[in-house]
């Protein structure tokens, strides 16, 4: 298996908090998140988070001993929970966390785990892609912001309003009924969106952080037949670039969106 890979942070001033990874056969990428400002909770960080926990994956799944993704995941989030569960509050929903999407080259086969809303691309041969999400924190988020519509953006019944449903959708973080996200709780890879299928017919698989997806929605760039084909072309640096363009041309209002970190690994030239 080939892999390129290719990250950006979204801002010059801030450690990119993204994290992308490969071993022979298996790749990892998180999109690390947190609330600004958190720090007392963890002096650590979301950087380090991402990093610590991509590093342990990686690890687990270069000895390839059988488990399960799901397994791995679960063994990994607890390794660093107890990393520094005695100086940190990560119990708090605000102290570090990421979202995690992980493949798999079994023989004759690809495994692949996604937990919350990193994208995960597989390029068939006889058929369009499958785009594979979780689609739960978008649902939640959604949800929790209903509150906001028809309530006048600057103002400060606004800003109240917000903080609530910022509030609210924490409350759901890792919770049933809610969304799941890898944090402090070991049990949170159970809920993880999994599959398997033949690598018959399977000419490659792309994963994406939320930031790189941005390219298909909201900024409309291409559609998800074009990303692959953007990869062929220009390789991941290739769809980081058409994001950054598409941010920079965006104007301020409603639907303005914060530049992001923007990670993407593409896989090729699998085993058959």
């Amino acid at each position: 298996m080939q892999v390129s890979m290719a990250t950006s942070a979204g801002r010059a001033d801030r450690p990119n908090e993204d994290f992308v990874g490969a071993v022979p056969g298996a790749v990892v990428l998180l999109d690390g998140a947190g609330i600004p400002g958190a720090e007392h909770l963890c002096f650590h960080g979301v950087a380090w988070y991402t990093h610590r926990l991509g590093g342990a994956l990686l690890g687990h799944l270069s000895r390839d001993d059988g488990r399960d993704l799901a397994a791995v995941l679960a063994t990994a989030i607890g390794e660093i929970a107890t990393e520094h569960g005695d100086t940190c509050d990560i119990a708090d929903p605000s102290s570090p966390q990421a979202t995690v999407a992980m493949v798999r080259v079994q023989p004759g086969r690809l495994d692949w785990l996604v937990l919350a809303d990193s994208f995960l691309v597989l390029d068939r041969a006889d058929a369009g892609p499958q785009v594979v999400t979780d689609e739960r924190e978008t649902a939640a988020r959604r949800e929790c912001s209903a509150p906001l519509a028809g309530v006048v953006r600057g103002t400060p019944q606004y800003d109240r309003v917000r903080a609530c449903c910022a509030t609210a959708l924490r409350a759901r973080r890792n919770q049933p009924g809610g969304y799941w996200i890898a944090k402090d709780d070991p049990r949170a890879a159970r809920e993880a969106v999994t599959g398997s299928r033949s690598l018959a017919g399977l000419k490659g698989v792309a994963v994406l952080s939320n930031g790189a997806s941005r390219i298909v929605s909201p900024y409309d760039q291409t559609d998800w037949p074009g990303v692959l084909d953007l990869l062929r072309t220009s390789g991941p640096a290739g769809v980081i670039a058409r994001v950054r363009q598409a941010e920079a041309q965006t104007t301020g209002g409603a639907d303005a969106h914060s530049p992001d970190d923007a990670t993407v690994a593409h896989c090729t030239h699998l085993p058959r």
